[in-house]
């Protein structure tokens, strides 16, 4: 029997994914609502693979995925996502995940990529090759890699914004705080990537594959 974790904070969408799953009769599938109880369950059993949603309260899936794979490097993580995950793309093949799968996947679909999953194969959308071929070249050229950069997914909403050319005033009044919490914050960007301004920000950011470079 293969066994899967899946992670979803929405209980409709575990358990409907459960139910298709398991439509294949050599698929046993377990559902965690949350992060915690993710981390809870892979110390108590053990599972021939981890399906995980991307965007989820608390800890996200890039958070947890890292997580997982620092407990055992061996383990097999496939991002499971209603989103766009381009944004994310490079610090999420950087966290050791095995694939990405759509939540917009057929029956059909996600049993195929399981299985690939299984036997060790990465599942990687096409429209997102070229995206990781042309980041993979532009870290090479810097001392400053993915790994070394440690985004959270509100920095990453201020690196989109500054890069569209929102002003710090702008921010404050999207966010609904204080101009000084939005300089605090490009402040603390800023540091991680290791650059002194707005522009250099933006550049290193689509450099690293944070933000599309388009």
């Amino acid at each position: 029997m293969i066994r899967i974790l899946l992670v979803d904070d929405h209980p409709s969408v575990g358990e409907g994914t459960k139910t298709m799953i398991e439509q294949d009769g050599e698929m046993e599938v377990t559902v965690a609502l949350s992060a915690l109880e993710a981390l809870e369950k892979v110390q108590n059993d053990s599972y021939d693979l981890i399906l995980c949603d991307l965007n989820m309260p608390g800890i996200n899936g890039l958070e947890l995925t890292k997580r997982l794979i620092q407990f055992d490097p061996n383990r097999k993580v496939i991002i499971y996502s209603g989103y766009e995950i381009g944004s994310h793309f490079n610090l999420l093949v950087e966290s050791g995940v095995s694939g990405f799968i759509s939540k917009t996947a057929s029956r059909e679909q996600l049993h195929q990529s399981l299985r690939c999953a299984l036997r060790g194969e990465a599942i990687i959308p096409i429209s997102l090759l070229k995206q990781l071929r042309r980041n993979e070249v532009a870290i090479s050229r810097s001392e400053l890699s993915i790994q070394d950069v440690s985004i959270n997914e509100k920095e990453l909403t201020i690196l989109h914004e500054v890069a569209a050319g929102i002003s710090n005033k702008e921010l404050a009044a999207s966010m609904h705080v204080s101009q000084r919490n939005v300089e605090y914050q490009l402040s603390r960007i800023f540091e991680k990537l290791n650059v002194r301004s707005r522009s250099e920000a933006i550049r290193e950011a689509k450099r690293l594959g944070l933000i599309s470079s388009l």
